[in-house]
């Protein structure tokens, strides 16, 4: 069994009662940092498991800094592996005084200080990190902040409980629903479901058809109420938050491949079109400059379809999205269920074919071939 131990300074801010800074010739006084806290009361142990990621782990509460005048003071959660903050990253940021942190952001911490599940240990790994609150004025580089002390988060990783089989999900809410043919706007009933990969993991995947320009959306860990969503950090470059969050973006319509990773804090859509190609086509496989036998979306059936003619004989085919190769789907078993790079298909008998891909289920894609 590995145990680390990583042991919290605690870091004040000295700041004189003489010291300032001037901005549109305001002067800011801050105060000492003893009156300035964390509040809520810290578990002597918090149980992180990959498939409770998106529960809250801890509600981090404080009392409000005094700079001295009427002004506008922002928060930041900052955590610390070495436990001095010289490797300080920051949680979440807000204006006002209290932050979650969810178990899925505690294990991504835990997971880069180097603790695993391992389940050929009879015991869980242990180890710690800290906490501490940030409060400045103006920009995130303002010299005028003070600091909280710091709190130590010991925690214990445990594999998913129970040998549940149960596949998390993760579900995608916005402006773009009742366009796409999926339900009323912005409900979370109406949501778009991604799935993870494994019972124990946050690796959401699935496909969303977003058929609205300028779409704006948001992550949901359940379908029945907006508590505990994620969106975007502001920046727009794939970094979830749950704190002080935006709504996420995307400019142009489109069938998108939608994944989010709620311990990492990242998420990413890649725009596809999808087509069959190969030998039982009328066109045969995609090289010397063959094309793809593009499929259109049913937005009603919420498939992808072609009729088109195809031979048996030793011919196969397969689906592909993009006119290339770096995601295209196959039947490993014969059993009408896809796979990322899977075997090719065939069919029986000669004839024209209503081929539909179904991608709506996700991480469950399957298919068609209905001779007509």
């Amino acid at each position: 069994m590995k145990k680390i131990k990583i042991f919290s300074l605690l870091i004040f801010a000295v700041i004189g009662l003489n010291s300032c800074q001037t901005d549109d010739d305001v002067v800011f006084i801050a105060q000492e940092p003893d009156g300035f806290s964390i509040t809520n009361n810290i578990l002597p142990e918090y149980i992180l498991t990959a498939s409770t990621g998106n529960n809250l782990g801890e509600r981090f509460t404080w009392s409000s800094a005094d700079f001295g005048v009427q002004t506008n003071i922002s928060y930041d959660l900052e955590r610390s592996i070495l436990g001095d903050f010289t490797d300080a990253k920051l949680v979440g940021t807000t204006t006002e005084n209290e932050i979650a942190m969810t178990i899925g952001q505690m294990l991504a911490v835990a997971t880069e200080a180097g603790l695993d599940a391992d389940p050929e240990t009879p015991e869980p790994n242990t180890g710690a990190f800290s906490v501490r609150i940030r409060a400045y004025v103006g920009d995130t580089n303002s010299s005028t902040q003070i600091y909280t002390e710091s709190k130590i988060i010991s925690v214990v990783l445990q594999e998913a409980s129970g040998g549940s089989t149960e596949i998390p999900k993760l579900f995608v809410v916005g402006s773009f629903l009742e366009l796409s043919g999926y339900g009323a706007k912005w409900t979370a009933a109406d949501a778009v479901a991604l799935a993870a990969s494994a019972p124990d993991k946050t690796d959401f995947e699935g496909f969303v058809y977003i058929n609205e320009t300028n779409a704006e959306f948001k992550f949901l860990p359940t379908n029945t109420s907006f508590d505990g969503d994620y969106g975007d950090d502001g920046n727009f470059t794939g970094v979830l938050i749950q704190e002080g969050e935006v709504n996420a973006k995307i400019a142009d319509a489109g069938y998108y491949l939608v994944k989010a990773n709620t311990t990492t804090l990242t998420y990413s859509l890649q725009t596809t079109s999808w087509a069959i190609t190969g030998s039982a086509t009328p066109l045969g496989w995609p090289d010397n400059g063959v094309q793809d036998q593009d499929m259109i979306y049913n937005q009603d059936t919420k498939k992808w379809e072609i009729t088109i003619a195809l031979s048996a004989g030793g011919n196969a085919f397969k689906f592909r999205a993009n006119d290339g190769w770096d995601l295209n789907l196959g039947d490993d078993d014969a059993d009408g269920s896809l796979e990322y790079g899977g075997a090719d298909m065939t069919v029986a008998v000669n004839g024209t074919y209503k081929i539909e891909l179904d991608l709506s289920q996700p991480r469950a894609y399957s298919y068609t071939a209905t001779l007509q």
